[in-house]
């Protein structure tokens, strides 16, 4: 990647990737094409928006599934993430997308304030074979049917992506920290309701 496309920030990327495309609609393949390998910042970025959405129960589910896909792509050293052909070739309206643009350009903005290139050797291989990992366990937990929990898992996902966006090693590892905690912690829960379930039946 050139030196100018790596010192892009967020906002700049995805007008960029809306710049390149003037048709009436934009198909997935198109909107990612020029981001190459930060490809993977923005797969987690769209699969984090849903969670912030009120839709039906069980969009946690469904996006805990992508996100364990996608994080094994990255587990086993993938360098652009793989989308299956009918995924990528699905056209959204331009005006839509525009919309998305416009809409979190101003999260994205205020994220660049605090986001900078950093540690980044913890963005790039062989370090991202760990953040394969970290996305499997956090898909996991995102899929379990636990109350409440769309939100801070989502908001965890947002940062993991807008880390690997910008290439910022500092958040990836607050965010690394933040997954292990919440591994930590729905593993006590768990021993800890089974061992009561113990008590009670046993």
């Amino acid at each position: 990647m050139a030196d100018t496309q790596h010192d892009l920030r967020t906002t700049e990327l995805l007008q960029q990737a809306l710049d390149a495309n003037t048709d009436a609609t934009i198909t997935l393949e198109q909107f990612l094409a020029p981001l190459e390998t930060r490809a993977y910042g923005f797969l987690l970025v769209l699969l984090a928006l849903p969670n912030f959405i009120p839709i039906p129960v069980g969009i946690g589910g469904v996006c805990g599934v992508l996100l364990i896909v996608v994080g094994a792509q990255m587990l086993v050293g993938l360098a652009r993430p793989w989308i299956p052909a009918f995924a990528r070739r699905h056209g959204f309206r331009r005006s839509s997308v525009e919309h998305f643009v416009q809409r979190t350009t101003p999260l994205f903005a205020r994220l660049e304030r605090i986001c900078k290139p950093r540690w980044e050797h913890l963005t790039r291989s062989p370090v991202s074979h760990f953040n394969g990992l970290l996305l499997v366990l956090l898909g996991i937990l995102l899929a379990l049917p636990i109350p409440f929990t769309n939100y801070p898992f989502g908001f965890v996902m947002l940062l993991f992506g807008v880390a690997l966006i910008e290439r910022d090693g500092g958040l990836l590892a607050v965010v690394w920290t933040t997954v292990i905690v919440a591994l930590a912690t729905v593993g006590s829960l768990s021993h800890a309701i089974i061992e009561q379930i113990g008590k009670l039946f046993g």
